[in-house]
């Protein structure tokens, strides 16, 4: 199979855009994600994929705690930063209100919906980790319409 096809033919599926956040000693690290999905109810676990080369990768499986920022359609700028590879790490989230959630990791005030995670599984899946976590808080900090990507554009509904 082509991967390019293979891109275009997958891109055709709408995604929600969220950051995923960890913070490793003194240092916040964060990606921009569309490939999040809830799995569980019993027990509460969603998941998300890591690129194994991005430097988030490594710091999210040694801190094993986690949380996702679903990012409202006004946020296009936060996500298209935090997509970026190679940013400088200190300051980065300066630029975004945002709080420190209970396991410590930063969560953004804008998102419509945040929650916070212990990993409890890594699994392979090719050149990305799939990294199931158990939800251990919740929160709807704002309301607004969700961003959307869509065909390799953002979109709203």
């Amino acid at each position: 199979m082509d991967p390019e096809a293979y891109r275009k033919v997958v891109g055709r599926f709408a995604t929600g855009v969220a950051i995923v956040t960890t913070r490793l000693g003194e240092i916040d690290h964060a990606m921009t994600v569309n490939s999040f999905t809830s799995v569980s109810l019993e027990p509460l676990l969603v998941l998300f994929c890591a690129e194994k080369v991005a430097r988030f990768h490594d710091a999210v499986l040694e801190a094993r705690v986690w949380g996702v920022s679903v990012l409202p359609a006004t946020m296009e700028d936060a996500s298209r930063f935090f997509a970026n590879r190679g940013r400088p790490l200190n300051g980065q989230l300066s630029r975004w209100p945002h709080h420190r959630g209970e396991s410590g990791v930063a969560l953004f005030d804008g998102a419509i919906a945040t929650i916070e995670c212990t990993t409890t599984d890594v699994h392979e899946g090719g050149d990305h980790s799939i990294v199931v976590g158990e939800v251990t808080a919740l929160g709807t900090p704002s309301d607004g319409a969700p961003l959307l990507y869509h065909e390799g554009r953002y979109g709203r509904l």
